[in-house]
């Protein structure tokens, strides 16, 4: 009678190596690398379409008090305004007045906290409609 020893040699091991495991590593830190900045950038594309919305909600604000008072003058400040936009917004931009006058103003978000890092950086809207920066991509 022959007997046969099943040693390392004669038996499959299960599971992974640790080639194997550090190969499937290596795959997600290159995912990640390439996926990470692309996913940043869309999130504050987000957040500058939110501040943008508020621009132009405190802008309707304005408006509609210069359609009973004839005058910018006395119009309600950006504290006062912001209450109509979405608070996440408010935490990533600081929205503000400037130069209200009778007939012109000028309202501006300008990026902080993570958002400060923005491309855009600060962005403005007047009276007159007049969007700023003018590139493409920021309004």
């Amino acid at each position: 009678m022959q007997r046969h020893s099943k040693g390392m040699s004669g038996r499959r091991a299960a599971g992974f190596n640790l080639i194997e495991l550090m190969i499937v590593v290596a795959i997600i830190g290159i995912l990640a690398s390439i996926a990470l900045p692309s996913y940043n950038e869309h999130v504050r594309k987000s957040r500058r379409a939110g501040a943008a919305a508020c621009a132009a909600t405190m802008a309707q604000g304005m408006e509609r008090y210069y359609t009973t008072a004839l005058t910018y003058v006395g119009a309600p400040s950006a504290d006062e305004l912001d209450d109509r936009c979405d608070p996440d917004v408010l935490r990533f931009y600081s929205m503000a007045t400037a130069d209200v006058d009778a007939k012109t103003y000028t309202i501006t978000a300008t990026p902080i906290g993570k958002q400060s890092g923005d491309s855009c950086g600060t962005l403005s809207l007047d009276q007159a409609g007049t969007k700023s920066p003018a590139t493409p991509g920021c309004w």
